[in-house]
């Protein structure tokens, strides 16, 4: 058996491509060098890209940049555009610094709950690791508390978030739900929510597939949470079905902004490598009665509300009893 380092650079460039994640060679200041195919499928999105750091976020462009300039081996999680779609997925970072001052970038997708909660593990090692050097080398304590902290920073957004969609979770959107019926009820405010279901889900799924069906729930989510404003909250409730929750908004204006989403989402059309999808939703909406509701109560009526939206004919809202 043959090392890799036995490996011509022809079969290393072959191997590479064959595998998922996304791979690249860059120097210190994040230049790119050279890539694999599927670090290319990303970067097709940003054609004139010529750093690393230009293919992220703004918002973590900054934090890719300073990781590089430490030059060490790191691991951390975010988002990354490693598919054809323009909407950027959850994924497992790695840097690996190489003998000739390089470094290896890594970007491998989260692909479920299971990949998630294997990652928060890993995160949670760290931790544990950091602990204890700390405990041991005391000069270092402070930099490795800092470094803990963020650790824990990734591990608790990595535990939140949905692996598919990037949005709040079902254990998180349930738990905002809570909080804000509990401070409709104190301070006697109004509060409404929607229930969004995609139509139809099933039959993409049939027909197209369920990384075509991935790649529709990740269209609706990016427009769902694009598209509402601030302080509302979108997450993903299970499944094909979605939760916005609406502060200090009565149900008028939850079914403006419902009907305002069922256009846009119902204008663009989701455009996988292979198949172009007609995607809409049916929404369900209900407002908080003050001395009467509790959240699952609240929640009943809007889902309740949905599943007439869609027995009137789909692609369109409706308002709770």
């Amino acid at each position: 058996m043959h090392s890799l380092t036995e490996l011509s650079k022809h079969d290393l460039e072959t191997l590479f491509d064959h595998v998922q994640a996304a791979i690249a060679l860059v120097d210190r200041d994040g230049t790119l060098i050279s890539w694999n195919s599927a670090f290319d499928t990303g970067k097709r999105q940003h054609p004139n890209a010529k750093n690393l750091q230009d293919l992220f976020l703004q918002k973590d462009a900054e934090t890719v940049r300073s990781k590089l300039a430490e030059g060490v081996k790191d691991r951390w999680a975010g988002e990354f555009a490693i598919t054809e779609t323009d909407a950027a997925v959850l994924c497992d970072f790695r840097l690996i610094p190489t003998l000739n001052e390089h470094m290896i970038f890594i970007a491998e997708r989260i692909e479920s709950e299971a990949d998630a909660e294997e990652m928060v593990g890993k995160l949670r090692k760290q931790v544990k690791l950091f602990q204890v050097e700390s405990e041991v080398s005391k000069k270092l304590a402070r930099n490795k508390q800092i470094e803990m902290e963020a650790v824990l920073a990734q591990a608790e957004e990595v535990a939140h978030v949905d692996a598919l969609t990037f949005l709040p979770n079902r254990r998180t959107i349930v738990k905002d739900l809570q909080s804000e019926v509990m401070r409709a009820e104190r301070y006697r405010s109004l509060f409404s929510i929607s229930v969004v279901d995609i139509d139809n889900f099933k039959a993409v799924n049939d027909t197209y597939g369920h990384p075509v069906g991935d790649e529709v729930l990740r269209h609706v989510a990016l427009q769902l949470r694009d598209s509402i404003r601030h302080p509302d909250v979108v997450g993903r409730y299970g499944g094909e079905e979605f939760i916005i929750l609406l502060p200090n908004s009565d149900q008028q204006a939850a079914a403006e902004q419902a009907a305002r989403l069922c256009r846009e989402i119902s204008s663009k059309v989701m455009r996988s490598k292979d198949h172009d999808v007609q995607v809409t939703i049916s929404v369900g909406i209900a407002q908080f009665r003050i001395g009467e509701d509790s959240w699952h109560s609240l929640l009943k009526r809007a889902d309740n509300a949905m599943f007439k939206a869609k027995n009137q004919g789909r692609d369109r809202w409706v308002i709770g009893d």
